[in-house]
């Protein structure tokens, strides 16, 4: 490893636990994340470029539509520092929810609702689907729209309505997953540009020789 190498391994933040609550306004949780960030990364994220489009459906106008583009000065450190995150992310704040958590929540809220002319097997049946549908979402996205619905409606709910309410939950963590994967792949493609066409060829060769071959030269080469 270079000194140049070394130096911009040392230089990477240490990792520490993001601040998490989903007790919390979702105003409050998206504040606390960014701000549990490393502060290069907060600066790219703050510098990124949103960009509205309107969105149709069959039905016609269905809003704006946000895209964010991160700035052009990414570099694989920030890189690392977003693939850092993003893992911590996926892993416990976006993380799906446990099979016996999602049921069981399922099941709960469907007893609230009982359906008519409905046996028990049937209503089993109906919570797997439940569960099938609502299976890419957090168990906190999940509590939250069973809560919900239970507060603020006298009828049972579709899944649509369901997963509806789950992805307004965790809408601002997702938008945050998906623009710290923008700046890790933004800066992972600045570092391979660096790479001159001379030592992408040598790469290549390096990749597709045989084992035996590389060896082989070697100690003919030593």
């Amino acid at each position: 490893m270079t000194n140049a190498q070394s130096t911009n391994v040392q230089a990477l933040p240490n990792p520490s636990p993001l601040p998490f609550d989903p007790a919390m306004p979702a105003a409050l949780r998206s504040r606390m994340l960014m701000e549990g960030l490393p502060e290069p990364l907060r600066a790219v994220l703050t510098a990124g470029r949103i960009e509205r489009r309107s969105r149709f459906t069959e039905e016609g106008f269905a809003g704006l539509a946000e895209e964010w583009t991160p700035p052009d000065d990414v570099t694989p450190r920030h890189a690392t520092m977003a693939r850092r995150a993003l893992a911590e992310i996926d892993g416990a704040v976006l993380a799906p929810a446990p099979a016996n958590h999602l049921l069981g929540r399922v099941l709960a809220l469907l007893s609230h609702f009982p359906a008519k002319a409905t046996t028990p097997d049937v209503e089993r049946l109906l919570a797997m689907d439940w569960a099938d549908d609502l299976g890419e979402f957090p168990g906190w996205a999940i509590d939250h729209a069973a809560r919900v619905w239970r507060r603020t409606r006298k009828w049972r709910p579709s899944i649509a309505e369901i997963r509806g309410l789950c992805e307004d939950a965790c809408a601002a963590e997702r938008d945050l997953a998906d623009r710290l994967r923008r700046v890790a792949q933004a800066g992972e493609a600045a570092s391979d540009d660096r790479i001159t066409p001379v030592q992408r060829l040598v790469s290549d060769a390096v990749r597709r020789m045989p084992c035996g071959s590389a060896v082989s030269r070697f100690k003919t080469e030593s």
